[in-house]
């Protein structure tokens, strides 16, 4: 991938069959992750370490902060956040695809300056498949 703005890293959220950017987002990290299931035993060659392909758990885990730049992006959050939902996001990461699946909100802070703007930080987990699709 070649060199990006990271302006352009852009996140969806699903409301009520479009997906709306979530506005204001001034930084924004995507994270895979998967467990790894260690099947190591006694006559493992060496005693090296031995894992077992496609058997652990994967996740994704999403963190973004910002400034919400209208009530409706920051009722959409703040109301899938409080209802515990668990909507459908896109995640358009340029010139290379975007990744799409469910995920929760799992974290929604707010935070502000006596002389400076609101600002807020959110952290999604995945809550199922994802699906990717190269641009």
């Amino acid at each position: 991938m070649v060199a990006q703005k990271g302006k352009d890293l852009l996140l969806k959220m699903d409301s009520g069959g479009t997906f709306v950017t979530v506005a204001g987002l001034r930084s924004k990290r995507l994270a895979f992750n998967a467990e790894a299931v260690d099947i190591t035993d006694a006559e493992s060659a060496g005693r090296w370490r031995e894992l077992l392909g496609g058997a652990g758990v994967q996740r994704a885990s999403l963190t973004g902060a910002g400034i919400f730049k209208d009530q409706a992006s920051d009722g959409l959050v703040r109301g899938a956040f409080f209802a515990g939902s668990i909507l459908a996001w896109q995640i358009l990461i340029p010139a290379f695809g975007i990744v799409a699946g469910p995920f929760q909100v799992t974290a929604l802070e707010y935070s502000g300056e006596y002389n400076g703007e609101i600002r807020f930080e959110l952290a999604l987990e995945s809550a199922g498949a994802l699906t990717f699709e190269a641009l």
